[in-house]
């Protein structure tokens, strides 16, 4: 998607800071959803000294419009141990329909969504309601 002018400028290290912030409860796995959360779920990964697993799930063109009539999985689940608890991580939830199709991705896992802005269990940018020029996106 291309960042238009009004989009709201984050650096790495407010997002990293804004993270740390979270209350985020005890986790076995960061899931990321491919590819807008990557670099997000990474990140926390990272922080929180857990593996990183990815998933592709796909509902919106690079130009943040619907691609498809559902979001839809384009790629291999991960195994994960029964009773595992996930931390499911995208960049952005509009509707929440992709963070619910990558939750029912995990039946019998203790799923909590985190998203930098939008809709999901944890929110870290709850205040910004419109575009954000993310710092991985140049």
């Amino acid at each position: 998607m291309a960042t238009s002018t009004s989009a709201v400028p984050l650096a790495f290290d407010v997002i990293s800071h804004r993270l740390h912030a979270l209350d985020v409860p005890e986790v076995d796995v960061v899931v990321g959803i491919a590819t807008g959360g990557t670099v997000p779920a990474a990140l926390l990964a990272h922080q929180l000294e857990r593996p990183l697993s990815l998933v592709t799930v796909n509902f919106r063109a690079p130009d943040n419009t619907p691609q498809r009539p559902a979001p839809e999985v384009l790629g291999p689940v991960p195994a994960l141990e029964p009773g595992s608890r996930v931390l499911l991580v995208d960049e952005v939830s509009v509707t929440g329909a992709t963070l619910e199709a990558a939750r029912a991705l995990f039946p019998g896992q203790l799923v909590t969504t985190l998203v930098l802005k939008g809709r999901a269990d944890l929110v870290a940018f709850p205040e910004i309601d419109t575009c954000v020029a993310w710092p991985w996106k140049g």
